[in-house]
């Protein structure tokens, strides 16, 4: 019976068009994906939109759209990364559809009977950008540092409260039993101390009639549940609870991806949120850096950002998830610029992988007229490299993984070189048929990394008469 992996990111709000800051999310979950699948696993892959709160209602308002309507528009913009960075996700879920709503009303009556619900009056310093309270420590100039150009609000209202000052003790048991829980190492440190200074309660609805969109609080009609309280419950609601437990229970608990800003939110709140409601605790948080402009964090309120269709559009998909894996190191954040992008491209790509793809495939098909014994196939691989590689993949060091298969491009291109096959030499054969298994290698490496890429290759180079053909990657 295959293993079961359950890989699922955040999920983004839809405010906006989606920006290349979460494409390298979830591009990174996908390789993820992509090789649980290549080890026989059976993987379920959640995505989907994030469709509440103050920042969806007021970009709605903001275009005089019905928020309904506008939610609907923006969950297909971001559903179109599928096919623009392809991407193999195999499930979908707005926070919008039915079964979630019910999902995370059934959560909240969970959490309540647990006696972790309570009612009080409060007034906080609220970032419309984060949908986050700020405390004063937190801020610079009297602003969020996440969102400076936005005026924190000041909330004053009667709202639910959840119990997270309860739950110290076993989430410090918890990071305590797990120490892979948070990844990287310094992340689980950060929430540790986070938890270990204490925790306060925090807000879970608001008053229905200052903002109206939002699930339902049951049982009281005046509130509707606060965004992040709806969202988290997307993780268990995508696999079928509370309804269909059988499934739920043969794929929970899940791999997380999450932006380092998330931290709090999903390696402690959510946490205790599920301790709360008697379910078991997620598996394993991975916290990635952000894609920045200009050493600024790309944000769709700052305005700073990439289309990622776009740019895969004009560029190719394997191109744009190229760069995201190769030049943005996984745990920390990375400087986008059109020049960096373009310069990766033809330094890697173009004059790298490219290249020896074309520079073999021609002079096998002008030496043997295309033909390459089978058999000779079979020459010595570099199964240490590839062995290596699959270990950085475990790690989530997609950079090194694509650095060591790099290396192989390059000795690829040495052997070449040094043995000249072009000048018709005894073992000119031998040679191109030894470099056909090195890039079959670099295929089947590249599988959750360029998997159009790797498909081409292997599609080329497999057949009985090899031939040259264009480009992968025509230097820009």
């Amino acid at each position: 019976m295959n293993k079961k992996f359950y890989i699922t990111t955040t999920l983004p709000y839809v405010n906006a068009d989606p920006h290349i800051g979460f494409a390298l999310e979830i591009v990174q979950a996908d390789v993820i994906a992509r090789y649980h699948r290549l080890k026989g696993d059976d993987v379920f892959f959640n995505f989907g939109t994030d469709e509440h709160g103050q920042k969806v209602y007021e970009a709605a308002e903001k275009e005089g759209m019905d928020v309904q309507k506008y939610c609907d528009i923006y969950a297909a913009k971001f559903d179109a990364l599928k096919e623009a960075l392809n991407l193999s996700y195999n499930n979908f879920i707005r926070t919008t559809d039915e079964h979630h709503i019910k999902a995370a009303q059934e959560f909240w009556k969970r959490c309540d009977e647990a006696g972790d619900i309570y009612k009080k009056n409060y007034k906080i310093k609220y970032c419309v950008g984060c949908e986050l309270e700020r405390t004063d420590s937190e801020l610079i100039n009297g602003r969020c540092p996440l969102h400076p150009n936005k005026e924190l609000e000041i909330i004053e209202e009667e709202n639910y409260f959840f119990k997270f000052s309860r739950y110290q003790e076993k989430l410090l048991e918890l990071y305590k039993k797990h120490k892979d829980f948070v990844i990287p190492r310094e992340r689980l440190n950060e929430i540790k101390k986070f938890v270990e200074q204490g925790l306060q309660d925090f807000s879970i609805s608001r008053l229905k009639e200052k903002m109206p969109w939002g699930v339902p609080v049951p049982g009281d009609e005046t509130q509707v549940m606060y965004v992040w309280f709806d969202a988290l419950v997307n993780y268990i609601s995508a696999i079928g609870w509370p309804d269909d437990l059988k499934k739920f229970n043969s794929w929970w608990p899940a791999v997380q991806v999450a932006g380092k800003d998330n931290l709090r939110q999903q390696g402690a709140m959510w946490q205790a949120m599920l301790m709360s409601a008697g379910l078991e605790s997620s598996k394993q948080i991975i916290i990635h850096g952000y894609v920045t402009n200009e050493g600024q964090k790309m944000s769709k309120s700052l305005g700073n950002v990439v289309n990622p269709i776009e740019l895969a559009e004009k560029y190719g998909t394997d191109a744009v998830r190229y760069y995201l894996l190769k030049y943005f190191h996984h745990f920390e954040d990375s400087d986008f610029t059109i020049e960096s992008f373009k310069a990766v491209y033809n330094a890697d790509l173009a004059n790298g992988l490219g290249n020896l793809v074309s520079r073999v495939s021609n002079m096998i098909e002008k030496i043997t007229n295309g033909e390459i014994n089978i058999n000779e196939r079979n020459a010595p691989r570099n199964k240490l490299v590839l062995g290596q590689i699959n270990k950085l993949i475990e790690e989530y060091d997609f950079k090194g993984a694509l650095e060591k298969i790099n290396r192989m491009v390059t000795l690829a291109d040495r052997l070449i070189d040094s043995e000249e096959p072009w000048r018709g030499q005894p073992n000119a054969i031998t040679v191109l048929s030894q470099n056909v298994g090195y890039i079959l290698d670099i295929a089947k490496s590249l599988e959750p990394f360029l998997p159009d890429t790797s498909v081409k290759i292997k599609k080329q180079f497999s057949t009985q008469k090899i031939k040259k053909e264009a480009p992968l990657f025509p230097r820009l």
